[in-house]
């Protein structure tokens, strides 16, 4: 762990990304680095750079992907573990992490979220605000649980996935890879075919 942590991006998602950086209180200096030439500062925090010169920040920074989109978020965290970059595991003080949860680099739990006994967290992901993942559940690389859902014990998200607010995934199911669940949507048997799904239950869309 270094002194200081570098975010990548600076809007909505690498704004609360930050928040729980600087509740947890580990690093002296927070900065981010943003593709928009025209934003120098984001909740008082200083934007030194662009995402093209991130290989000059990896000797000396922590480095954090803060980017809500699963497959650009998946882009640039392989891009920094193949530079060797230091990147760290984010857990705001109020998320209440189970006994034997494991949570790989580059994740990201936000205030609120409750992660239960023998869950593993892939790389990349988001848990978001108030969430709940219940015990054994595998939630795979950069996934993204989003605000309120909740995931019943033994459930099985899939790389890319995003698992929209306030959604609900009931016991030993399994999501497959790159889908969409809408926002509200309940979910009550495995999906084994990509796409996007909607609806009390879900059903594809497309």
């Amino acid at each position: 762990m270094k002194d200081s942590l570098l975010i990548i991006g600076a809007s909505g998602h690498g704004k609360v990304v930050a928040d729980v950086a600087i509740k947890m209180g580990k690093w002296k200096e927070i900065f981010f680095l943003d593709d928009n030439p025209k934003v120098k500062n984001s909740m008082g925090i200083d934007v030194i750079d662009d995402s093209k010169s991130l290989s000059k920040y990896i000797e000396h920074y922590d480095i954090f992907v803060g980017i809500g989109n699963n497959k650009i978020r998946k882009i640039t965290h392989k891009k920094l573990q193949a530079e060797g970059a230091s990147i760290p595991v984010l857990v705001h003080p109020s998320a209440i992490i189970g006994k034997d949860v494991q949570i790989e680099c580059g994740t990201v739990v936000m205030a609120g979220a409750v992660i239960n006994s023998s869950t593993k967290i892939g790389e990349g992901c988001i848990i978001n605000t108030g969430s709940t993942v219940d015990h054994d559940n595998e939630i795979c690389d950069y996934v993204h649980i989003s605000p309120g859902d909740n995931l019943a014990g033994t459930v099985i998200i899939v790389e890319c996935s995003w698992i929209g607010i306030g959604s609900v995934i009931s016991n030993n199911v399994k999501v497959t890879k790159q889908t969409i669940i809408g926002a509200g949507g309940l979910v009550l048997k495995d999906i084994i075919e990509s796409g996007t799904y909607v609806g009390v239950p879900v059903r594809r869309i497309r």
